[in-house]
Parts: structure tokens; C-alpha cells; sequence
């Protein structure tokens, strides 16, 4: 494990569609204190290879649904992950899938949501270093739904019942010779005050660099 691991959290702040980063940044940032220094940025140039050689972990809050990264930004993350990086997936941070090559990085494709309900989480695997001590909880989120691939290894993290019917709301995996973890719940500041959920989040962060 490096030294004084250091974190980029990537999102916007002019103009976001859904999920301005300003509210929930220092939030993510308390929640992280223990484990990495995170340092924000609105630059999506952070996504580039030159940028991100200086960060152990990427943590995507993007609200990018209305464009794409170029390019450099997607072979840059692409490479950091694939060369050791860690990438942690926020809620609307999914919004990079315009890319296929992204979409499978993260492991899914967002498809739509329901509207903001009560949701009971509960413990897919407990055996994950991710879920260790967790319990099932409840709050009050969008329900993301998504399309998964058949090439990717994933491990199902948590899950919530819409229609009788288990979904999916975390994930990790492994990508190259890095980790990838995505978390469902992030909609807004309430849902990184809940307690099981902050819990989670750094949990996340300590495997993903660990």
C-alpha cells in the first residue's frame, strides 16, 4: 500500500444536469479522512494519463450524460486502471458510459430509474472485504437500473427489491492490475450522511487501494 495515498474526485460544478459535485464533495472527502486525501477537481482533464500519475484512486461523481470524454480522457483512465489504479463509481458518476469501452470499465450500462423511493439494501456478499460488518439498510434513493455485459467478472455487492424483483446497487471487480468498485446510492448530500453508507464508501476506498 502506498504512502500518503492521494484520491481525484471528479465532477462539476457549472452547470450539471442532475448532481452538482460542490454539495456533496466535502462530504466524501470527511468520509475518506482516515484512508487517502482527496483532492477535487471540475477538470475532466484529470481523467488523462498525465494527470492521474500522480493518484492512486479515481472517484467518477461525473454528470456528464449530455457528452462524452474525448479520447485522451478515455485511454487515459483506461490505462491508469488497467496499470494498477483504482477507480470508485459514484451514482450519476456512471454518466462516462457514453463510451462502450468505459461502460465496460465500470461493468454496466445505467439504462434509467424509477422515482427517488425508500429502498432497503441488503448484503449480496458478505464475504467481501467491502461488506465486512455491514448490515441491511434502508434510505431514500433513485433506483438505477443497468445492463450488464457478458464479459466482465463481477462481484454483486448489494442488491434492492423493485417489483419483486432483486437489482443490483454494488459492485467491484478486478480490471488489468486494478479494481473497480461501483456504488448505487449518491443522489444527493443525504445519502453520504447515512451512516452504514459512509461506512461503506470508505470500506470501498480501503479495498480498492489496499
Amino acid at each position: 500500500m502506498v504512502k500518503n495515498p492521494k484520491a481525484i474526485l471528479i465532477g462539476d460544478y457549472a452547470n450539471p444536469p442532475y448532481h452538482p459535485l460542490h454539495p456533496v464533495e466535502g462530504e466524501i472527502t470527511e468520509i475518506l479522512s482516515s484512508a487517502i486525501t482527496v483532492q477535487s477537481t471540475g477538470d475532466y482533464q484529470f481523467f488523462t494519463a498525465g494527470a492521474l500519475k500522480d493518484f492512486q484512486l479515481c472517484i467518477s461523481y461525473t454528470d456528464c450524460w449530455d457528452r462524452k470524454l474525448t479520447p485522451e480522457q478515455v485511454g487515459g483512465l483506461l490505462s491508469f486502471v488497467s496499470n494498477g489504479g483504482s477507480l470508485l463509481v459514484i451514482h450519476n458518476g456512471i454518466s462516462i458510459q457514453s463510451h462502450f469501452e468505459l461502460a465496460q470499465l465500470v461493468g454496466a450500462r445505467f439504462t434509467g430509474h424509477p422515482a427517488m423511493q425508500k429502498l432497503c439494501l441488503k448484503i449480496a456478499d458478505p464475504d467481501h472485504p467491502i461488506m465486512a460488518g455491514i448490515d441491511s439498510f434502508e434510505m431514500i434513493e433513485e433506483p438505477y437500473q443497468f445492463f450488464f455485459d457478458n464479459f466482465g467478472e463481477r462481484t454483486l455487492l448489494l442488491e434492492y427489491e423493485l417489483d419483486k424483483q432483486a437489482l443490483p446497487a454494488a459492485w467491484a471487480h478486478p480490471y488489468g492490475l486494478g479494481k473497480v468498485a461501483f456504488l448505487m446510492p449518491g443522489h444527493d448530500l443525504t445519502a453520504f450522511k447515512n451512516e452504514t453508507y459512509r461506512q461503506i464508501i470508505l470500506q470501498s476506498v480501503r479495498w480498492l487501494i489496499g
